[in-house]
């Protein structure tokens, strides 16, 4: 049996990297991209956390993340807030711009797991992302 994990997870990442960004420009979304939306898709399932968690949370490099952080604060998404208890971090807030933006998105993002999952069952799609998840856990393992 040969195995193409790699290539097919490669392949779908640029695959749907292509069709989400068209989809948020057909439907003239352009205060963010789709790295920037993972970005705020963490954000708006919880609020004032350390960067590093929404490093963790994406699968962003640190230093992508933060130039990303960057643009997004320039563009009136996100604030960085010092955290009162370690000096050392710092958190990352949505501004009401950022908030009034999650319908949108969650409207794309649908859009999104309609084409991934068309044709599939309820319970087909639930097994892929059970086994999904396992490999995600197996490679943070490593990681």
């Amino acid at each position: 049996m040969k195995i193409e994990i790699g290539n097919l997870v490669s392949q779908i990442k640029r695959i749907s990297d292509r069709i989400f960004e068209r989809i948020l420009s057909e439907k003239k979304i352009d205060a963010f991209n789709g790295a920037q939306g993972r970005i705020l898709y963490v954000l708006w399932q919880e609020e004032h956390i350390p960067l590093k968690n929404i490093a963790d949370r994406t699968g962003l490099a640190a230093t992508t993340l933060t130039s990303m952080i960057d643009r997004m604060e320039d563009a009136g998404l996100v604030s960085r807030i010092p955290d009162k208890s370690d000096r050392r971090k710092t958190l990352l807030s949505l501004t009401s711009k950022a908030r009034s933006l999650q319908q949108d998105y969650t409207a794309v993002s649908d859009q999104m797991s309609s084409i991934v999952y068309a044709g599939f069952s309820k319970e087909e799609i639930a097994l892929c992302e059970s086994m999904l998840r396992r490999i995600h856990d197996n490679l943070k393992q490593y990681d």
